[in-house]
């Protein structure tokens, strides 16, 4: 295995398997890779490669890719910048700066054991805290953007370290300026969170509501997170050691939007009001309920890969799979949901090492 050093700060390893770097468990080999720990580390390693020519990909909890089975030909660098400060802004609100490596689900949970509110029906979802603001993470009626006061980040255009306010990273759903107009620019450092002070919990989504139907005392801070930590379980969407339905990227298919003619199509086809919440000017459908409706029921096989047995979005590795054959099954979904209903849905997951091909025709995004 060979090393390289700059400055004896950080060493890049030399084909670094990266399956075991994902929550999916697949994935060939980085053929370099380097951990950071530091923003000045991870600054270095990215001009190394930039300055010996390498192609540069940035990792965090590996849970939200679909890694090639060729792998990535160039420098794999994990984030691993940690570190986590409070600062109480005097008007009822903190800010909480966390840097980039923090895992996400250690940090809510910080959180609401301070008392602070915004993030708690975030509970359960794999990953570090660079990777929130780049999908705009959401789930249970929440998303980073409505907190989000910050993101540093390193420049690679300009190769300077910037401060981008929410408005500049341009939120929609689970999308961002990271991974749509500036995919590739910036490299997520850390990001400033604004949290209510001993404000109540969000409960208004239904899945979240129900869990507490008869309940006379409202619920605290820790029951929400706690509800919703069982909530993901009960859909394998929470990681555990032990079930096999867990090993996936999260949801595989992002809901997706539509306009009302386009919903009202999908009725029509599916001889059913299928479910729709207002999202980005038009309606969201559930992606679920889409899979399901086109032939596609929890638990549903194809060799070495399926669909979850407790939720139909989330595409697991039952054993050995590779990222084709996650692609040929994913493929299939979309036909059928496609032929169906007449549209077309896109993956969540972050495409890395495939080519631009591969990318475009399943409307994914490549890391």
């Amino acid at each position: 295995m060979g090393c390289y050093t700059r400055g004896a700060v950080i060493p890049v390893q030399e084909n670094i398997r990266l399956a075991p770097l994902t929550t999916l468990g697949i994935g060939g080999p980085a053929r370099r890779f380097a951990r950071a720990s530091t923003e000045d580390a991870l600054v270095e390693a990215l001009e190394v490669a930039g300055d010996a020519g390498w192609p540069r990909l940035v990792l965090g909890g590996g849970s939200n890719l679909l890694v090639s089975d060729a792998g990535f030909d160039g420098l794999v660098l994990a984030a691993a910048i940690g570190g986590v400060t409070f600062t109480e802004a005097g008007d009822g609100t903190t800010r909480v700066t966390a840097g980039a490596g923090v895992n996400w689900d250690s940090l809510v949970s910080a959180c609401v054991g301070r008392g602070l509110a915004g993030i708690e029906c975030l509970s359960g979802i794999p990953g570090w805290v660079g990777a929130t603001p780049i999908q705009n993470v959401g789930a249970y009626g929440q998303e980073v953007s409505d907190v989000i006061a910050r993101v540093r980040a390193y420049d690679r255009q300009t190769a300077d370290v910037v401060e981008l306010s929410a408005a500049d990273c341009g939120f929609s759903y689970r999308t961002s300026v990271f991974n749509t107009t500036a995919r590739g620019r910036y490299v997520v450092l850390s990001v400033t969170y604004v949290l209510r002070d001993d404000a109540p919990p969000a409960i208004g989504y239904p899945d979240v509501a129900r869990a507490f139907d008869g309940r006379a005392a409202p619920p605290s801070l820790r029951d929400v997170r706690d509800a919703v930590r069982r909530i993901r379980a009960s859909k394998a969407m929470l990681l555990t050691d032990g079930d096999a339905d867990v090993r996936s990227a999260g949801s595989f298919f992002k809901n997706p939007i539509v306009d009302e003619s386009a919903a009202h199509g999908v009725d029509a086809a599916a001889g059913a009001a299928c479910p729709r919440y207002p999202a980005d000017g038009g309606v969201k459908l559930p992606a679920a309920w889409l899979i399901e409706r086109a032939g596609f029921g929890k638990g549903t096989r194809r060799g070495r890969v399926g669909l979850s047995t407790k939720h139909t979005l989330a595409l697991i590795n039952r054993g050995g799979a590779s990222a084709s054959d996650v692609l040929s099954f994913a493929g299939e979904i979309q036909e059928g949901v496609e032929a169906g209903f007449g549209v077309r849905l896109r993956p969540e997951p972050a495409f890395v090492g495939f080519p631009d091909d591969v990318v475009r025709r399943f409307g994914a995004v490549s890391a």
